[in-house]
């Protein structure tokens, strides 16, 4: 068995790809005191010390660690977890009772996977990028995206809502990862700014910019799109992201990057 490790959008975490299917589809946080109830795959990577908390994704498994443990350390320690879990043959989900609904939902992500692949797909990767389903929960629909598709996403969002009216909004899916900072009264004005103002305005140079998170004074972003890899990014977040978001939330002290720069592509201005 054969497992894959990149980082996460906070210094804290790392995604580890099993290379089969985890959860399938959405996302599943599981707490230490309710792993043992809901899946023994997240119990038994809870008794790895030093591992704060796992979400389990479709294909992968997000961890965080505690401050006083490095994954240098842990990594092997989870790896043995994991590799211990499929060997046992377990599941990784203890059986839920179906939820009424269900049938409904899977309309919806049909008509959805449909609609990309027939009319969406095509359009995005004329221009460079990609697009594909990633889950769909509570009216939320979440998208992998790359390149273009940042750009293009009020586009993508329109045709969505106008054939599928039940989709809410569409949603990068690294947002459909739990983050507490997103739903607090700073998150909440911070993710307004950025869809009403911001991203409106980079948009016309193929950018966008994601809240990733937000701790005590922190705002953590990531940039996406032309902004990936962008050599003007820097100077786009410090003299100007950044100033706007302390100033229209004041409790913010900080603004940090956590974008994987070296992985963007075409980008709008090129470093010197």
């Amino acid at each position: 068995m054969f497992i894959q490790t990149q980082s996460g959008d906070l210094p804290n975490e790392m995604e580890f790809f099993p290379g089969r299917e985890v959860l399938g589809e959405g996302s599943l946080e599981v707490a230490r005191d309710a792993a043992g109830e809901i899946s023994p795959l997240a119990a038994r990577i809870y008794q790895v010390a030093g591992i704060e908390s796992v979400t389990l994704l479709p294909d992968s498994l997000l961890l965080a660690r505690t401050d006083d443990r490095e994954w240098d350390e842990l990594r092997t320690e989870v790896f043995s977890a994991i590799m211990a879990h499929f060997q046992s043959g377990d599941p990784v989900q203890l059986s839920q009772e179906t939820e009424e609904g269900d049938d409904f939902t899977s309309e919806i992500i049909d008509q959805v996977k449909d609609l990309l692949e027939t009319r969406i797909v095509p359009a995005v990767t004329q221009s460079g990028g990609d697009v594909a389903f990633h889950s769909y929960k509570d009216g939320n629909l979440y998208l992998k995206m790359q390149g273009s598709a940042f750009s293009m996403l009020t586009g993508i969002t329109n045709m969505l809502r106008h054939y599928v009216p039940e989709i809410k909004a569409v949603l990068d899916h690294r947002e459909a990862l739990p983050r507490p900072g997103l739903q607090s009264e700073e998150g909440v004005a911070i993710r307004d700014l950025l869809q009403e103002r911001i991203n409106p305005s980079i948009a016309a140079h193929g950018g966008h910019i994601t809240l990733v998170d937000v701790q005590e004074e922190k705002a953590f972003v990531r940039l996406e799109g032309g902004c990936q890899g962008c050599g003007m990014a820097d100077v786009t977040l410090k003299q100007g992201v950044a100033k706007e978001i302390m100033t229209m939330v004041p409790k913010i002290k900080e603004v940090l990057d956590v974008t994987d720069h070296a992985g963007g592509t075409n980008p709008y201005y090129q470093p010197a």
